[in-house]
């Protein structure tokens, strides 16, 4: 009865994303897991949709803090990685595990920051006061869908035992970086230093511009029900 109550809840979650539950009716292979790597801890569920051909959706998610300086200004950072997988696996053969992968994330990765500078701030052209600054805020994110394209191993639903080890290796194509600075002193609303400002974000829109190919390994054990 529990069984059936959890595949039911997971047919209601699959017509969220616009999955009829006919495509799948006729397998009932449902596996759950954790997993990890490098778009952070969560977990996964996995349903065989035709021989061969899964679908796999999730969340994964991980906060790291950290520093780094630019321009002669410390930023204290936040990194926050939240991803929703909406995934589909192609097993040419079922047998070996080997699958390609294809889909999307639903992408909330962005970094928060905070600078600070020794007496003074380099923005732009310009050097100012920290009193003239204030605070300076700084927010970097991505697109909110991003494309998947990737290989694996582990069929989690096609095995006769109930535990599967999964592995995925991909790319996750989150868009060029969306860079935004902020100050709360006096001088925030002055026309030569908003242009200034625009050109700090621009420089570190540069040198973060590779992040909009983002790198996906994970490991992970599902079990079938």
């Amino acid at each position: 009865m529990k069984m059936k109550s959890l595949k039911t809840m997971l047919v209601s979650a699959l017509l969220l994303t616009g999955i009829s539950p006919a495509a799948f009716a006729g397998t009932g292979d449902i596996a759950a897991g954790i997993k990890g790597g490098t778009l952070g801890i969560g977990g996964e569920v996995t349903v065989g949709i035709l021989p061969g051909i899964n679908f796999r959706t999730g969340y994964n998610a991980l906060n790291y803090d950290g520093n780094t300086s630019k321009s002669d200004i410390d930023y204290d950072y936040k990194l926050k990685l939240s991803t929703f997988p909406l995934l589909v696996d192609w097993h040419p053969l079922p047998i070996s595990g080997f699958r390609i992968t294809g889909g999307a994330m639903i992408n909330n990765n962005k970094i928060d920051a905070t600078g600070q500078a020794q007496g003074t701030y380099t923005i732009g052209d310009a050097t100012y006061t920290a009193s003239q600054i204030g605070t300076l805020t700084g927010k970097i994110d991505f697109n909110s869908i991003a494309p998947y394209a990737g290989i694996g191993w582990g069929n989690a639903v096609s095995t006769h035992l109930p535990l599967t080890i999964t592995c995925d290796i991909g790319v996750m194509f989150q868009g060029t970086p969306k860079v935004s600075l902020d100050a709360t002193g006096p001088i925030a609303s002055d026309a030569t230093f908003k242009a200034n400002l625009a050109k700090e974000e621009a420089d570190i829109k540069d040198k973060t511009d590779g992040f909009r190919y983002y790198p996906v390994v994970s490991l992970g054990l599902s079990y079938k029900f």
